[in-house]
């Protein structure tokens, strides 16, 4: 994730800051310059704005800034209501619900960062309008609370582009929960949106692109029976050693699950990697050629996925260690063995159009 400069007064600011803490200024995040900046209101136009730095188009917010959900920017001159990241939004949480709108923020939260990547890679992301059988689309369900005052929740997953979250994660204590009981090192928000993207990535650039081959030759199979495998997964498990070729427990159900986890892997590595390099932090050397070429690091712009591992590896395990310090848990407790670094690789090679 990048850091911005504000455009009036030169401060440093944040993806999810809203105006600048020291001018004031509202923040708006232009999708077609990936970028935030500082915005004033329109003279001429009631609710439109232009950035302080120039003046050449006209913007509106996302419906959505109204609830505090979104920040992002429209062209005044689009025929679209909705922003990048909430136009592919359904079922939205009940804004007038003091408990759905706090989730409802938190879950913004993450899908903007999903949009970020998507927009720094130009990812296929039809809508269900430009694709009505396989495009993307967002249900943010509540729990169904029964007529016993039990609670039925909502199952997280994906058909076809449609994609369900289920907004009880948005609490912490939820989240933990179900953490612990399906026995995860790692389960958040943005995890649930890049995982499940990853299936959709799956249909459109490799299914729908022709690549099923590749694939099966880094992931294996994807034709066997995706309930059958899953009911053996929750049965039985994996087989002993899985560790050593499968980023996650979860990855070893099914190639589909293999490679959402994949591509929800490398989006964690190159944004992580992104925003260390905005801050400074750099603990593996670097070749000669590498830095002659990359002068101004910028993970989403380098092709060769063993020199992302060259650089995430020390950097996740200092992470993790400063972590230890703080009596918490790995932030990032995954392990990246030959075969690993093999399919995240295939992954990535897909998504700088390599393969």
């Amino acid at each position: 994730m990048k850091l911005f400069r504000c455009d009036n007064c030169g401060n440093s600011i944040y993806f999810e800051n809203r105006s600048c803490l020291k001018c004031g200024l509202r923040l708006g995040f232009v999708c077609e310059e990936i970028s935030l900046h500082a915005m004033q209101p329109d003279a001429n136009h009631a609710d439109r704005w232009r950035r302080v730095d120039q003046q050449q188009f006209v913007y509106r917010f996302c419906p959505n800034a109204a609830f505090d959900v979104c920040n992002w920017l429209v062209r005044d001159d689009s025929d679209e209501t909705f922003c990048t990241a909430c136009r592919y939004n359904g079922l939205v949480p009940n804004a007038k619900s003091r408990e759905g709108l706090r989730r409802w923020r938190a879950i913004s939260d993450a899908q903007r960062h999903l949009f970020y990547s998507f927009l720094r890679w130009d990812l296929p992301r039809p809508s269900r309008k430009e694709d009505p059988i396989g495009g993307l689309r967002f249900d943010l369900k509540d729990d169904k609370i029964n007529p016993d005052g039990s609670c039925q929740p909502v199952l997280i997953g994906h058909d076809e582009g449609h994609i369900v979250i289920r907004t009880a994660e948005a609490d912490d204590p939820t989240r933990e929960q179900q953490r612990a009981m399906m026995n995860e090192p790692y389960r958040t928000l943005l995890g649930h949106f890049r995982h499940e993207t990853g299936h959709f990535i799956w249909n459109k650039m490799v299914r729908d692109a022709g690549k099923t081959e590749s694939f099966r030759a880094v992931f294996g199979d994807e034709s066997v029976d995706y309930d059958e495998a899953l009911k053996h997964h929750y049965a039985r498990g994996p087989r002993p050693g899985w560790g050593s070729s499968y980023i996650s427990y979860y990855a070893t159900t099914h190639p589909w699950e293999d490679f959402a986890e994949c591509f929800a892997h490398v989006l964690h590595i190159i944004d992580s990697l992104e925003t260390a390099h905005m801050f400074g932090i750099a603990l593996a050397p670097m070749s000669h050629d590498f830095l002659a070429a990359h002068a101004n690091f910028d993970p989403y712009s380098v092709l060769d996925f063993e020199r992302i591992a060259e650089v995430w590896i020390p950097l996740s395990l200092a992470l993790n260690t400063i972590h230890h310090s703080m009596g918490e848990r790995d932030l990032y407790p995954f392990i990246l063995t030959p075969v690993i670094k093999g399919k995240l690789a295939y992954v990535h090679s897909l998504l700088t159009r390599q393969i």
